[in-house]
């Protein structure tokens, strides 16, 4: 956010807490992208905040209810607040319990700890009603990425090689993922990369379920740690490796965004474009001849 806005949506944030009984006398940054992240004290509550017109907060707070009723490992709401969206000065704010990090010798969640963390989500997320839970195919997902880098007004710093790179990799890859047909799919957490899980004391708990889609499991562990996957059963290690090809088009893709405020966001979609090629390059294979059959004969 700009500053001008995080003035705004902090202030938001502490009249909110403040008017549901809250001490809210201090408000610190935990994280600053399109959403903003509080910590609110000496209540000790995490707070986030995003533009009204933004937000899916309501089908957050749904869908994380009914996850931790089943026992999976997502972060809580806020238990002395009425759980809902309250809306302030155009910021939508939901508010959650706050987790102290975990304190482990150990600087990253154990892959072993993180997959089995990522398939306690899946196995209740597969519990789930689908149709109750209205989300986007992944593919949709690419495909938005795709409508992004042919919008040059949108991503006007991208150079004619690297857009075409993208958008060469985003429709192939969506498409022969689309159509492949392997294994079943479902409903995925959408983004579960490390910075979206929290090592507590309660162990590793999911947050940030708005990204929600579905597809295969794969698309999922693309976001994690590449040692994650080992620890998880049943994995088409060629999915995967298409899927890990498409998510790094896609982050790569909002990076150029013009009005992306991701940190140093411009420096990594430069690097991971670099990283695009290495792995296309592994397998041999432009895009746009992946997963071809061979001629007849």
């Amino acid at each position: 956010m700009q500053a001008s806005e995080v003035r705004r949506a902090v202030a938001a944030a502490t009249a909110i807490a403040s008017s549901c009984g809250l001490a809210a006398d201090d408000a610190s940054v935990l994280h600053d992208s399109n959403k903003l992240t509080l910590r609110l004290l000496p209540c000790d509550v995490l707070a986030r905040v995003a533009p009204v017109a933004h937000q899916v907060a309501q089908f957050e707070i749904d869908l994380a209810q009914r996850l931790a009723a089943s026992g999976c490992p997502v972060a809580a709401l806020e238990p002395r607040v009425e759980p809902r969206v309250y809306e302030r000065d155009g910021f939508a704010v939901t508010l959650w319990t706050y987790y102290e990090p975990a304190a482990v010798a150990a600087p990253e969640i154990p892959s072993a700890d993180y997959a089995h963390a990522l398939a306690q989500l899946h196995l209740g997320m597969r519990g789930l009603d689908v149709p109750d839970v209205p989300t986007p195919h992944f593919t949709e997902r690419a495909e938005r990425a795709q409508r992004l880098v042919a919008n040059r007004d949108r991503t006007p710093a991208l150079p004619d090689a690297d857009r075409e790179l993208l958008a060469d990799t985003l429709r192939s890859l969506s498409r022969s993922l689309g159509e492949r047909g392997g294994g079943p799919e479902q409903l995925l957490h959408g983004e579960p990369h490390p910075g979206n899980l929290l090592a507590t004391e309660n162990g590793p708990l999911f947050i940030d379920l708005e990204t929600c889609c579905r597809g295969p499991i794969e698309f999922d562990l693309a976001h994690a740690p590449e040692d994650v996957s080992a620890h998880y059963p049943g994995i088409d290690q060629d999915v995967l490796r298409d899927c890990r090809i498409l998510v790094l088009a896609m982050i790569t893709t909002w990076r150029w965004d013009r009005d992306d405020q991701f940190p140093n966001g411009r420096r990594l979609g430069t690097e991971w474009l670099t990283q695009i090629r290495a792995a296309l390059d592994r397998d041999r294979l432009t895009p746009c001849r992946r997963r071809r059959p061979a001629p007849p004969g």
